[in-house]
């Protein structure tokens, strides 16, 4: 039986992960950090929701920040990270395909606590974004393409259409 998306996000910080609170639920070990900053995001104002099964936090009608658990850290990941500054350097890339550092990653509850103030500039700094409308710049550049994919694309119509239908970031 595949594991329930939560829905609730009481569920999340209660019963935790889709996993629903068995051993592999990594939001156990990082309880009292994920409180911490759900406490934070709320102050600040953003609107709790749950999107793809993790608190996402909202404002103006966009999404900001969500959160996600793992098991040796737990992240607090922007969405439109591009436009964010960072003076204090605390943003990381989550993978090397990845074009923006949109993430502050913790490996200790109490890092939360310790940045609260650097956390709270940057979501001030995305919000403020949202309420002016601002969007970063869509990446327009070409995709290169391997020969052996484009001579797949070629041959089969219905594999183009599925390809060319993907959005950028696919």
């Amino acid at each position: 039986m595949p594991p329930m998306m939560i829905t609730d996000i009481e569920d999340y910080f209660t019963k935790g992960c889709e996993r629903f609170a068995g051993p592999d639920c990594s939001t156990r070990q990082w309880s009292q950090g994920l409180d911490g900053l759900r406490r934070i995001c709320t102050e600040a104002g953003l609107v709790e929701m749950v999107k793809w099964g993790h608190p996402c936090y909202m404002h103006q009608g966009r999404n900001i920040v969500i959160f996600g658990a793992f098991r040796g850290d737990f992240r607090l990941t922007f969405f439109n990270a591009a436009l964010l500054k960072d003076p204090e350097s605390v943003l990381e890339k989550q993978g090397p395909n990845t074009q923006h550092a949109d993430m502050i990653r913790f490996i200790d509850n109490a890092d939360v606590a310790r940045m609260k103030d650097v956390i709270l500039s940057y979501l001030t700094e995305a919000m403020d974004y949202a309420e002016a409308g601002i969007k970063p710049p869509r990446d327009t550049s070409e995709l290169e393409l391997q020969d052996e994919l484009v001579d797949a694309l070629d041959s089969d119509p219905e594999l183009a259409e599925a390809f060319w239908g993907l959005t950028p970031g696919r």
